[in-house]
């Protein structure tokens, strides 16, 4: 599972309607496009889906979706994780998966378990399902980091714990963790500006928000560094970068929606307490992507 779970996943969006009720037409061409970009496998109710202002129902009902718009034609990864770890076994097991192909599981935010807590965590998850697990590290928005050594116990105790999305940014802890983990154990990057000096040093792909907005060139950058021509993928990095920092500078996925809708992809809506990005901002860009 893990090699087919390497190159540019990318963590889809939410489209909303004006009345915040979801666009599912917006969904599928959404999806549409970046499988017709290129990318390798998408990830269903990330943090980038606004997940934490979705009710269960909706949930279930935005995996259902993207799964049947995609069609077989990719891979599809759902976003299950929390800070009640009997919560998330709970949804593990009340979601139906049997069409996902991994669990992309964060860390326990707000209540800051120590490196103990986390082994014990995901210990009991994945002992509750036969489902492959991806370990995903952003203590940029939970509080909390999860050393290497620690996804080195994981990895080697549990068959079904295949690899990691870490975005800590931390690029000495990154080298750390890419020298410790076993060999088939797939290390993803969560940091889209960083990906390209990820690849370089040993990750084998990428979890991103950007390739929502570029999937034909971000998605290139990535097969270009999985064959070492980093020559040229460093031009798309660099014709890519002011866009991705852009993306964030009001939040995610603020910068995304505005983008997409741009594009004509999804309306400009979110869900609160994220908002759209200043007018300021939405003009940047636009002007990004008018010289693209």
């Amino acid at each position: 599972m893990a090699k087919r779970l390497k190159g540019t996943g990318v963590a889809l969006v939410t489209p909303f309607n004006a009345d915040k009720s979801i666009d599912y037409t917006a969904l599928e061409h959404l999806v549409n496009a970046v499988i017709k970009g290129g990318v390798d496998f998408l990830v269903a109710l990330g943090t980038t889906a606004e997940t934490p202002t979705l009710s269960t129902d909706e949930k279930q009902e935005v995996l259902a979706a993207i799964i049947r718009f995609a069609d077989t034609r990719v891979p599809v990864v759902c976003g299950i994780g929390g800070n009640d770890t009997a919560e998330v076994i709970k949804q593990i097991d009340n979601f139906e998966l049997r069409n996902v192909v991994a669990i992309l599981c964060v860390t326990p935010y707000y209540n800051k378990p120590t490196q103990e807590g986390l082994y014990q965590h995901y210990k009991a998850i994945a002992e509750s399902t036969n489902k492959p697990i991806i370990l995903y590290n952003v203590p940029g928005r939970t509080g909390c980091n999860m050393l290497p050594a620690t996804v080195l116990r994981l990895a080697t105790d549990f068959k079904n714990i295949i690899g990691i999305k870490e975005a800590s940014g931390n690029m000495a802890q990154c080298m750390e963790l890419l020298q410790l983990v076993p060999e088939n154990f797939v290390v993803l990057s969560g940091d889209d500006n960083l990906a390209l000096a990820q690849m370089a040093i040993g990750m084998e792909g990428v979890i991103s928000v950007a390739a929502n907005c570029w999937p034909e060139e971000f998605t290139e950058m990535i097969n270009l560094s999985m064959i070492n021509k980093y020559d040229k993928a460093r031009k798309l990095h660099y014709k890519l970068l002011s866009g991705m920092d852009l993306l964030f500078t009001e939040g995610n996925p603020a910068g995304a929606k505005a983008l997409l809708n741009i594009k004509g992809v999804c309306k400009n809506e979110l869900r609160l307490p994220v908002v759209p990005v200043s007018n300021g901002t939405y003009e940047k860009i636009k002007a990004f992507q008018s010289g693209m």
